[in-house]
């Protein structure tokens, strides 16, 4: 029983790390196609007056926003504007089906920025945008929708909002657990220019996506791409409510620093339910001390050296410690392969959890641990028997 703590103790410690490390690895899956370093833009009302204008406000953004930030802002990678046409009931139209889906426009860098895996055809390019083709690429909840599995549905013509296009591609996005707008594969993407055309709205769009290179952190250039949205659209440099958006980057870093977080959480909590499993043990062998006070006795009588008797005591404990540790790291292991056996047989697409699993450098870190906590559980021990003089032990004979 007192092994039995022991065992716990790194039992627990390896199954709340693997849990970490699950939901770690399930978050990184579900983000990791996705350009981290990007920044998502949205126009609101206002809610500042400014220069003559009234509050309450409403703007867009317009094309010639995307040349004013690439003009004065160096190192854009991708950018693009974003346009929808909302969701109404059956808006979508293939021969006798019907299905109720979002339409969003995008210049053709928006598929770079949410990563897209074509299943069919091609993605919209810049052909389609100059040109405003009625051409659209289908997500592959609406394929799955209107057309047989297995059917190339590239060329067929779709009703959108009462408007026939051409369908050029299937797409299905590499990250689930990220929407813009709406789920990507619930959606009808088609070109920015084709839609404000049909939406007869002029330039106008309501947001913009932007992606910087590698070597340019977004939050650095965040500030300046707003000053000139703000400046161009006569809109107050304190009004957050009219321009805003979020950093993709800066919620990478704080689930960074969460999952930093969790990890020291239970590295605490493991660690002491393990101290607690070794304080039974210290207790359980200064019990044994005092019931085998004669032996140790008559053992120093007989010219046991300190050494010789500590010795002993260490290397009971350290086997009891040692060999219930190692049966836990062992067991909480095997249950962590079970889960990562059992999770790709039932795939989810709102999954938040893979390869629940515990590194090499782990394993290391909690035998050390576990080391070090069976010598510790033995140093009261060795020091209490160090404390049993023979004629004591005799006279109690």
């Amino acid at each position: 029983m007192t092994a039995f703590g022991v065992f716990w103790g790194i039992f627990m410690l390896v199954i709340m790390t693997g849990s970490g490390n699950g939901l770690g690895n399930g978050m990184s899956e579900g983000v990791m196609a996705f350009s981290s370093n990007s920044l998502f833009l949205f126009s609101e009302k206002t809610s500042v007056p400014y220069k003559g204008l009234q509050k309450g406000r409403r703007w867009d953004f317009e094309l010639n926003d995307i040349d004013a930030i690439t003009d004065a802002v160096p190192g854009i990678k991708y950018i693009s504007g974003m346009l929808w046409a909302g969701r109404a009931t059956n808006n979508i139209v293939y021969k006798d089906k019907y299905g109720s889906f979002s339409v969003r426009g995008f210049h053709s860098d928006y598929m770079k920025i949410d990563t897209q895996f074509l299943l069919y055809g091609r993605m919209i390019n810049q052909i389609d945008i100059d040109n405003k083709r009625k051409v659209c690429v289908i997500g592959k909840r609406v394929y799955d929708t209107f057309f047989p599995k297995g059917d190339d549905p590239c060329g067929e013509l779709i009703k959108v909002n009462g408007i026939y296009y051409r369908i050029i591609g299937v797409s299905d996005p590499a990250t689930k657990n990220i929407n813009i707008g709406g789920r990507s594969e619930d959606m009808i993407g088609i070109p920015i220019t084709t839609l404000q055309q049909t939406l007869q709205i002029g330039k106008d769009m309501h947001g913009l996506a932007i992606t910087m290179d590698d070597d340019i952190e977004i939050t650095n250039v965040e500030n300046d791409i707003k000053s000139i949205i703000r400046k161009k659209h006569q809109i107050a440099p304190e009004d957050e409510q009219a321009l805003f958006g979020f950093n993709v980057s800066k919620i990478f870093n704080s689930f960074k620093s969460l999952f930093i977080g969790i990890n020291i959480l239970i590295w605490v909590v493991g660690t002491g339910t393990l101290l607690a499993g070794v304080v039974g043990v210290c207790n359980i062998m200064l019990v044994t001390i005092k019931e085998r006070t004669n032996e140790i006795g008559l053992r120093r009588a007989l010219g046991a050296t300190p050494k010789q008797i500590v010795m002993q005591i260490m290397s009971e404990t350290l086997v009891l410690t040692i060999a219930a540790g190692f049966t836990g790291l062992c067991g909480g292991v095997l249950l962590l392969s079970l889960f990562d056996t059992i999770l790709p047989a039932n795939p989810s697409d709102d999954m938040f959890f893979s390869n629940p699993q515990i590194s090499f450098m782990t394993a290391v870190s909690a035998t050390i641990v576990l080391i070090v906590s069976g010598l510790f559980a033995g140093l009261l021990p060795s020091v209490r028997a160090l404390q049993i003089k023979a004629i004591d032990a005799l006279r109690e004979e």
